[in-house]
């Protein structure tokens, strides 16, 4: 992981990169290939339909020591199966009241800090083919678009529930950064594990945080 590391933390944060912009900092354009595959590998980075480019997640850019932590947060996003019925609110209810597992990232993030509407339902079940098969007997589709996401229930740590929420956050990157942020501004007495922010998202975050 160590030379991925360094090569993308010489890169300018941003949505949307091109491979080339990869060769100098690798030193080589084979190296370079190299890097990428291992972070699309490690589900850090993502392909766009746009041939040569990918995206980054914005947790690649967080220190080498807190990487280890997240790889079971980020293998386990890479085996997400999303599904979806009516693609609105109604999924998610349905899937509250139904389905068997830890809630984690969006949902359970709004329930501890109240900070961004939630979008996408995000479970941690062990048995993810039961509860793929239950929802799919409900006329629930699996695809890219649903709003219900059921995660593999292996690696990582469960027994500190704030603790794998702030990671899963920290993982996925992006708007859940702030969700983040925001649980280690309320609980961070439970935390072991920590990012790093800049100080305007953290002061961002503090400013719109509920009283």
């Amino acid at each position: 992981m160590k030379p991925s590391l360094t090569v993308v933390q010489s890169l300018t944060q941003k949505p949307v990169y091109h491979a080339s912009e990869f060769f100098g900092p690798a030193g080589s354009r084979a190296t370079a290939y190299r890097v990428i595959s291992g972070l699309l590998e490690l589900g850090l980075a993502a392909e766009t339909k746009r041939r040569g480019y990918l995206t980054i997640r914005s947790s690649a850019f967080q220190p080498y020591t807190i990487w280890p932590h997240l790889l079971p947060s980020l293998r386990a996003l890479k085996q997400a199966r999303y599904f979806g019925r009516a693609y609105d609110e109604s999924d998610v209810n349905y899937a509250r009241r139904f389905l068997t597992g830890m809630v984690t990232l969006d949902y359970r993030a709004y329930d501890l800090t109240k900070l961004q509407t939630p979008r996408t339902f995000f479970l941690y079940a062990r048995n993810p083919n039961r509860e793929a098969e239950l929802l799919e007997s409900k006329g629930f589709s699996e695809g890219t678009k649903g709003r219900v996401a059921i995660l593999p229930r292996k690696g990582g740590d469960f027994e500190n529930e704030i603790q794998r929420v702030y990671l899963d956050c920290l993982a996925f990157g992006g708007r859940s950064t702030l969700d983040a942020i925001a649980i280690e501004l309320l609980y961070g007495d439970r935390l072991r594990i920590r990012g790093e922010f800049s100080t305007d998202l953290i002061l961002k975050v503090r400013e719109e945080l509920p009283t």
